[in-house]
């Protein structure tokens, strides 16, 4: 888990250093004048910073999870195995339900964890893809309630919604960080002032990413409820309890090396600590849905 939110924060750091640096030589990157912090200008610039790496990856976060995960993706016009044709008519049945007007792709990926997720710059171009773990493991109510979860998080606008997020606490970081640097790196000699300022963004940086990362961690589980939720709406609520239940058999096989996209899938190896957690515990989910 320790390595795991170590990629989610060292990935978001290293694109928001990256996007940074190529800023501080622009116009918008001069937001200290004469020896003072011009605000205006570095919100400005903390929010193209931090907007514009969070869109980056919301554009390229289908095209990326395919690539990472080996999704094949079936389309109704190929050859496809019963199986195959049965998982399309179900994504797109339980879409339709949702109120999609443009059906989401539908993938398998070769793994024997027992998972699912959704992704996708839009509800336009989203994608429902599956492991093999799963379809071999689970029966097809509890497939059917897995699907569904998926498809409510592609109908609540989840993948949006979560970029904007990240981009406002990415905002946040990046201007306290650097009003932080200035106030640090005035105590230092004239000389070393810029090389002080320099190093102490990054490690400000880096302590204000992790204190943003529980804000959106915080938010993706609120989500997991959400979807939910939502899933009962669409499958049915016993076929939804009974697809988490499924799933509370198979936590051990749950592979989270693809940090990026471990928020995105239904079933997450529990945490040491319920703050860094991108899931809430499958049992409180469960109670939620039967409280329902």
């Amino acid at each position: 888990m320790g390595k795991r939110i170590f990629l989610l924060i060292a990935t978001n750091i290293l694109v928001m250093i990256t996007i940074g640096i190529v800023l501080s030589i622009l116009p918008i990157g001069n937001y200290i004048q004469n020896g003072q912090i011009e605000f205006t200008s570095l919100l400005a610039f903390s929010a193209v910073i931090g907007f514009t790496g969070a869109f980056m990856s919301l554009a390229m976060s289908r095209w990326m999870a395919k690539m990472m995960m080996g999704v094949k993706v079936l389309k109704e016009g190929d050859s496809l195995t019963h199986l195959e044709r049965d998982l399309v008519e179900k994504v797109h049945r339980l879409s339709r339900a949702a109120g999609l007007t443009k059906m989401p792709e539908v993938g398998i990926y070769n793994s024997p964890e027992v998972n699912a997720f959704a992704t996708g710059p839009s509800k336009s171009k989203s994608l429902v893809a599956v492991s093999t773990g799963l379809l071999q493991t689970m029966d097809e109510d509890a497939v059917e309630g897995v699907l569904a979860h998926e498809v409510a998080h592609i109908a609540n606008g989840d993948m949006v919604t979560m970029t904007l997020l990240q981009g406002v606490v990415n905002t946040f970081v990046v201007f306290f960080a650097r009003i932080a640097a200035w106030a640090v790196s005035r105590f230092a000699r004239e000389d070393l002032a810029p090389i002080v300022h320099f190093i102490a963004v990054i490690i400000f940086q880096i302590m204000f990413s992790i204190l943003g990362s529980l804000v959106v961690l915080a938010y993706s589980r609120y989500r997991e409820f959400h979807a939910d939720n939502g899933g009962a709406d669409l499958a049915g609520k016993d076929k939804m309890i009974h697809a988490l239940r499924s799933l509370q058999n198979y936590t051990g096989r749950v592979n989270n090396e693809q940090a990026s996209l471990a928020t995105l899938k239904i079933n997450n190896k529990k945490a040491s600590s319920m703050l860094f957690s991108s899931h809430p515990d499958l049992n409180e989910r469960i109670r939620r849905l039967e409280a329902k």
